[in-house]
């Protein structure tokens, strides 16, 4: 499965994990996501419901900046 990874900046707790986690979870096409303080990988099905934009826009609009 193809899967990207990004870093993130302003994250510090769990709770950011997890805000984080949920934005890009919602997002079509992902599979699974593994989100640490600081950087997120995702996992996703189908490249063309899919995109590194939507992912930091979901991102961004959590409150946090993709580097």
């Amino acid at each position: 499965m193809p899967q990207i990874m990004v870093n993130i900046e302003g994250m510090s707790c769990t709770h950011c994990v997890a805000r984080v986690k949920k934005a890009i979870e919602s997002l079509p096409s992902v599979l699974f996501t593994d989100v640490d303080v600081g950087c997120a990988t995702i996992t996703y099905a189908d490249a063309t419901r899919f995109s590194r934009d939507k992912v930091v826009r979901a991102i961004e609009d959590a409150g946090y900046r993709v580097k």
